[in-house]
């Protein structure tokens, strides 16, 4: 009877934990919705730091209360190397979607086109997402023929796949900025003794050309 006791809560206690995670997951944030007010002049830009082979897919729309005018803007999209990913103009809305080849700040710039300057600061409605975000899971569910909490289950198993390979990336690029550290204190601590080296060289070599000097003025 206790046997069963413990199976039982041990049962409820699993369930209790998954209804807890699916409830996470379905109250999840789905992507970063961006509000910015592009000005007259310059360029207005947004940046995130992304780790490879990862997709990101955004929309952006321009927001104005004067449905007769729209204003029109521009947008391009790089990469940390300075790949063209996007480059869109005199546009009121658009798309963009790609997958990422290296790690790295992806930055997204918009700003007004020549003709709407005038007409002040531009609005712009930003969603962009990422990872498991991005993902088309309604394609997947009619593909894999899944639905309710099997659908529910493959969204968290992808959510802790993306959160893994997430934390694998902090680790790859911590042990990459300490060798950095280690390399740059190993070259200061070189640099810093060549540094006394030379300060004790051009010392000794100024007492003994003054120590010649008053010897041959008969001075000691």
């Amino acid at each position: 009877m206790s046997g069963n006791a413990k199976l039982r809560r041990l049962v409820v206690f699993q369930a209790a934990l998954l209804v807890v995670l699916m409830l996470a997951l379905s109250n999840a944030p789905v992507g970063d919705a961006i509000w910015l007010n592009v000005p007259p002049t310059g360029t207005k830009c947004v940046s995130e730091e992304i780790q490879s082979n990862v997709v990101v897919l955004s929309d952006y729309v321009v927001v104005s209360d004067d449905h007769g005018h729209v204003p029109t803007i521009s947008a391009k999209v790089t990469s940390p190397y300075g790949n063209n990913l996007h480059h869109k103009e005199n546009v009121t809305h658009g798309q963009f979607a790609f997958t990422t080849q290296e790690a790295g700040n992806y930055l997204a710039c918009f700003w007004t086109d020549s003709h709407t300057r005038g007409a002040g600061e531009v609005s712009v409605n930003i969603e962009w997402k990422t990872g498991i975000a991005a993902k088309d899971w309604e394609s997947v569910a009619r593909k894999e023929k899944i639905e309710g909490v099997e659908l529910e289950l493959r969204k968290l198993e992808g959510a802790v796949e993306a959160i893994h390979e997430n934390l694998l990336y902090l680790r790859d690029r911590e042990a990459e900025m300490r060798t950095t550290s280690e390399n740059t204190n190993a070259r200061v601590a070189w640099f810093s003794i060549m540094s006394l080296g030379i300060c004790i060289v051009v010392s000794g070599s100024q007492i003994w050309y003054l120590k010649r000097y008053f010897q041959k003025k008969k001075l000691i």
